[in-house]
């Protein structure tokens, strides 16, 4: 059986015009601290489905109020597991939809070599001007901060030296351009594959916060979405856990 040119053309648009069918945008809202790695995940994610993602990236209490007020997000990727659950009681998810996709970790971070120790005692010697944290009233990461302060003895010592960020990735940006000589950062910002990509650092031990536990869900915008519930799928795959596992996450 042959082909005549013209039918070719036909069968080919067809199956070019099915793809495309297939084939949709998802527009994601994700905690700042996952901006590197949702990065590389949706360029994955796009080679291998086809789906385009459309990220914005922020503080989750910021991303609440937004998605209360209507915002177009399909997917919520959040640096807490409270506001996806308030959401979902409220009735702004996707039921069943909601998982941990990561559990985060904090680290003391100066972008000076050598600063930090690696047991945090520049802490307790309070010889810095000042130190950065994420605002912990709309920051999972900035209320770990708190908390370890806390636990420490060394929230009244530090009080006046502290700087806050809107969101984890100004509390970075005050440490990375020297406003700051050290801050709580998210580990995902500053190492890959184990190691910090510049500076000097102190992981803190997960027994001095609450465990910071990150829930992604399906928001009721994106209930009809192929594209919205095959990146939740995708995070839960092989490719995108090894991609959150070298940026510093437990799963």
């Amino acid at each position: 059986m042959s082909f005549s040119p013209s039918r070719l053309f036909v069968a080919l648009s067809a199956g070019l015009l099915a793809c495309a069918a297939q084939a949709a945008e998802v527009q994601i809202a994700v905690a700042a601290n996952f901006t590197a790695p949702i990065k590389e995940i949706a360029a994955d994610f796009e080679k291998d489905t086809g789906h385009k993602v459309i990220a914005s990236f922020g503080p989750t209490g910021g991303f609440y109020t937004q998605i209360q007020n209507g915002a177009p997000f399909e997917v919520f990727l959040s640096a807490d597991d409270t506001t996806p659950e308030k959401l979902e009681k409220e009735g702004a998810t996707v039921p069943g939809s909601r998982f941990t996709y990561a559990i985060g970790k904090l680290v003391l971070w100066s972008a000076k070599p050598g600063y930090v120790d690696d047991k945090g005692e520049v802490l307790k010697k309070n010889a810095f001007q000042h130190l950065a944290i994420a605002n912990p009233k709309t920051a999972p990461y900035g209320l770990a901060a708190t908390q370890v302060l806390a636990k420490l003895g060394l929230s009244e010592a530090v009080k006046p030296k502290l700087v806050e960020g809107a969101n984890i990735a100004q509390a970075h940006q005050f440490v990375a351009t020297g406003n700051a000589e050290l801050g709580f950062v998210a580990l995902s910002q500053v190492s890959k594959d184990g190691k910090l990509t510049e500076g000097s650092g102190w992981t803190v031990p997960a027994s001095l916060h609450d465990p910071i536990r990150q829930d992604a869900v399906i928001l009721a915008k994106g209930k009809d979405n192929p594209a919205a519930k095959a990146l939740v799928d995708y995070l839960k795959g092989p490719k995108a856990t090894k991609v959150i596992k070298a940026y510093g996450y437990d799963l």
